[in-house]
């Protein structure tokens, strides 16, 4: 596998500005799904930044800054896509700032449709609570479908340690459901991993992940985990539900 250089991916931004069709999309993932298996994380995000130009963002939850910090070296000024649902903490707000701040990237705030206040006039107060899937829906899932309709290709932080339902997630994969391309660079990585990358390099971190929540959501669906449980459990507690949608 030839990889691609730091500064193609740099003077590739701005290319492919019509964008590529589903197929031709699907084509790519068929072909560098396997050839990026096991490459490290800054040469997929190489490759994704010298293939699709300013069609490729990346996009963070803001529990910690290591993939946009990771991204931003390869290729600076990059998108950082960031969910505003209207009920984050006001740590995670702040590590959203310190980032935009600090780091040599773009960062896009995308918000819902309806703030919360209209979403309560329409579905009734606290729907996170009545009803947790159609809150996500609403003010995750569609919008950053939106946010996507821009690009061919995302980035997240996924990875494999996380969860049982995330050990197959792919390098590089197919997102039906948004037609895009869907690229893990950090799929791999050990906890292990994250925590040496932050320690060596200064990464921000969410002050919230040192207080009891190893997995930041909207504050009201987040409680403080308790040490030796599942580092996910603190979210949505005592219902069913275990992702908000965009990863399912």
């Amino acid at each position: 596998m030839t990889a691609p250089a730091t500064e193609a991916a740099r003077n590739n931004r701005g290319s492919h500005p019509g964008g590529r069709s589903p197929e031709e999309l699907r084509e790519l993932v068929s072909h560098w799904g396997a050839e990026l298996e096991l490459a490290p994380a800054e040469v997929i995000i190489e490759w994704a930044a010298a293939t699709f130009g300013d069609r490729f963002c990346v996009t963070s939850s803001m529990a910690d800054a290591v993939l946009a910090d990771l991204a931003s070296k390869v290729v600076p000024g990059i998108d950082v896509v960031f969910l505003d649902t209207g009920y984050h903490f006001a740590e995670t707000i702040g590590t959203r700032d310190a980032v935009e701040a600090t780091m040599d990237v773009n960062l896009v705030n995308v918000t819902p449709e309806q703030s919360v206040a209209e979403q309560d006039a329409e579905y009734g107060k606290d729907l996170f609570r009545r009803d947790p899937d159609l809150c996500c829906a609403l003010r995750k899932v569609a919008p950053l479908r939106d946010a996507l309709a821009g690009y061919d290709a995302w980035a997240t932080g996924l990875r494999r340690a996380e969860t049982h339902n995330r050990v197959i997630a792919p390098v590089v994969g197919w997102d039906a459901k948004k037609a895009k391309v869907k690229v893990s660079p950090l799929a791999r990585w050990t906890d292990q991993q994250v925590d040496d990358y932050i320690r060596d390099n200064g990464v921000l971190v969410n002050p919230l992940t040192y207080d009891g929540y190893p997995s930041i959501g909207c504050a009201p669906c987040t409680r403080r985990v308790a040490p030796g449980e599942d580092p996910r459990s603190g979210r949505w507690a005592g219902t069913n539900k275990t992702e908000c949608g965009i990863h399912s």
